[in-house]
């Protein structure tokens, strides 16, 4: 017995000398996940932010070697700092008192309303395309050299080389963007909840589309809740619209392999719909 109470004591006062040493150098958190404090008292501006947080650290670790003889004990919980939050954006009515009631009236509003605010940094760029179009093509925003015309760069020769392989010519597609503008690193989801959506909603029912090809996944919030889902349809007052998602063209650019997906999903959808 008291040999095994000397061998306790000895390996009790190594495993403290160890985590003296740990201390002098300056290692005072066990890095996980989240950082864990062991040793050091959280400064006063640190307590500060943590009055409201759902989650604090139990309590400070002991800075003594004997109250280190058990380091298990002394760690405190992962710390949940708040983080600061952009304020959402206020939702706004754009279509206004009176919305546009055709799509002429619709291409002007786009170009010339005050209400789509944006900057000013790159000119807006109306759709194109006569209404009850056998597809209407959906993507984000111009491409940033669009001056006259919607995607008049390599966004638009792609597109042109895709409608071709599918039998579509200029007169059966209606080419329209969610976005007035291009508009660099574009938060689609917060523009979508701030009332793009009734927009696009508004811009749809217009044009009447026999079919609706949208090319880009982030735009999926401004298309109602449904998921994630490639195909879905879109109700309006004049009818229904059958759906297909899939990759920005210029995410096609750069990944060809996305070329083949969007091809093979155009079949299956065709043959359906």
């Amino acid at each position: 017995m008291n040999s095994m109470t000397h061998l306790d004591t000895s390996l009790a006062r190594e495993f403290a000398a160890t985590l003296a040493w740990w201390q002098s150098a300056g290692v005072d958190c066990d890095f996980a996940d989240d950082a864990t404090v062991w040793f050091a008292d959280l400064p006063p501006e640190t307590q500060a932010q943590l009055q409201d947080a759902d989650r604090i650290g139990a309590s400070s670790a002991a800075s003594s070697i004997g109250q280190m003889s058990n380091p298990a004990s002394q760690r405190t919980a992962p710390i949940a700092v708040p983080q600061p939050t952009a304020p959402a954006s206020p939702r706004r009515n754009l279509l206004g008192d009176s919305p546009p009631t055709d799509l002429a009236a619709f291409r002007q509003w786009w170009v010339e309303s005050p209400e789509l605010d944006t900057a000013g940094l790159y000119p807006r760029i109306a759709p194109r395309g006569d209404s009850g179009a056998a597809l209407m093509v959906l993507v984000p925003q111009p491409e940033e050299h669009d001056g006259e015309v919607l995607l008049e760069g390599p966004q638009g020769r792609l597109l042109a080389n895709i409608l071709t392989a599918m039998g579509l010519d200029d007169s059966a597609t209606y080419v329209a963007s969610a976005l007035p503008c291009h508009t660099p690193v574009a938060d689609l989801s917060a523009i979508s909840v701030a009332g793009m959506d009734a927009v696009l909603a508004r811009h749809i029912a217009l044009a009447a589309p026999q079919r609706l090809l949208v090319l880009g996944t982030g735009l999926a919030p401004m298309l109602g809740s449904q998921d994630d889902q490639p195909l879905r349809e879109i109700n309006y007052s004049g009818g229904k619209t059958p759906v297909m998602v899939s990759e920005t063209l210029d995410a096609m650019m750069d990944m060809p392999r996305l070329k083949a997906r969007l091809w093979k999903r155009w079949m299956e959808w065709s043959a359906s719909n």
